[in-house]
């Protein structure tokens, strides 16, 4: 049995809590939020200890989820791997690649799992597709086109600290990409506007972007993201190839179509927004992480998957900034 330590109880804290108290294998043995009254809500809930502090909760168990504001990443998993503590983090690590870098370099040499929570590539549809794709059944992958779409607009206090789109948003499908691609990009063109709402321009950030990024063998993705989709929450992955095709659609609660005189077809709007939508996904990477727990191994979402994908998010900002296409290489140095 694998104790967790959950950091954090927000709202998806509370959805971390739920999965770790369902999932076979682990327990949940701590919680603690800097709102105490967060903290208190999920270990009346779930019967754990409430910690004092982020350290008491870290020393009470054998492994950490941190789903904490993005701005304490950092310092949680350097406390966490300081304590010998087994790690899954939400993403981003930092909003700072050169944190995120002094993060790696703090924990360098540290043998246990450290999982970052993309949980895009847990999602079974996903998985199936990248996996048909390695057995080569669309021949020689071509191209990956990747749809993301957010139902509607986050608050605006949110936004204003988020990091922007491509750090916040786009830095899922950033990684989704690279999973599917089974390639580094090389380099990035990203261009965005203000469509849904301008006064996002206040402070620099867009809410509408279309992202193109070449490998060096020269198989192409395009993302294309927006914050606001009226008809729900749009995710769709394509893998085009030299034989075929496969694509990883959208989920609705039922899969039932109707037909009458006003309807034909599947009626059911799209599932609401990501904790529903990624519901199985993120099940399936928390029983990933307690299995790389137990055989101590390297996951697969790793502290190096998170810092790629910020890199390609900088890539990004850099590329709408300057109107052009970034070479990584001018990222990493």
């Amino acid at each position: 049995m694998t104790r967790i330590a959950l950091l954090g109880c927000g709202r998806i804290g509370k959805m971390h809590a739920a999965t770790i108290v369902r999932a076979e294998g682990a327990e949940l043995t701590a919680v603690y939020d800097p709102v105490a009254a967060a903290a208190e809500e999920i270990g009346r809930r779930y019967g754990c200890t409430v910690a004092a502090s982020a350290e008491e909760a870290i020393a009470l168990a054998d492994a950490v989820l941190i789903a904490t504001s993005t701005a304490t990443h950092a310092d949680l998993i350097e406390a966490s791997a300081k304590a010998g503590k087994a790690i899954f983090c939400e993403k981003p690590i930092d909003l700072s690649l050169d944190r995120v870098i002094a993060c790696r370099q703090a924990i360098a040499g540290f043998e246990r799992p450290v999982q970052i929570g993309f949980n895009r590539r847990f999602d079974p549809g996903h998985r199936a597709a990248h996996d048909a794709t390695r057995a080569g059944e669309i021949g020689d992958l071509q191209q990956v086109i990747i749809t993301s779409r957010d139902p509607g607009l986050a608050s605006r206090d949110y936004l204003r600290v988020s990091g922007g789109i491509f750090r916040d948003m786009t830095i899922h499908d950033f990684d989704l990409a690279r999973f599917m691609l089974g390639e580094e990009p090389v380099e990035v063109f990203a261009t965005g506007s203000t469509l849904v709402d301008p006064t996002l321009a206040e402070f620099g950030d867009v809410d509408s972007t279309m992202i193109v990024m070449r490998t060096a063998s020269g198989k192409l993705c395009h993302i294309n993201n927006s914050r606001a989709a009226a008809y729900g929450y749009d995710q769709r992955v394509e893998l085009f190839g030299s034989k075929g095709m496969l694509i990883s659609g959208n989920r609705r609660a039922h899969h039932v179509e109707r037909f009458n005189a006003t309807t034909t077809g599947a009626g059911e709007p799209y599932l609401d927004f990501f904790i529903e939508r990624y519901v199985e996904a993120f099940e399936l990477g928390l029983q990933s992480f307690l299995a790389c727990v137990a055989s101590n191994t390297r996951p697969d979402a790793t502290f190096e998957d998170g810092e790629k994908a910020l890199v390609l998010a900088e890539a990004a900002i850099r590329s709408k900034a300057e109107g052009r296409f970034v070479k990584v290489g001018e990222i990493t140095g």
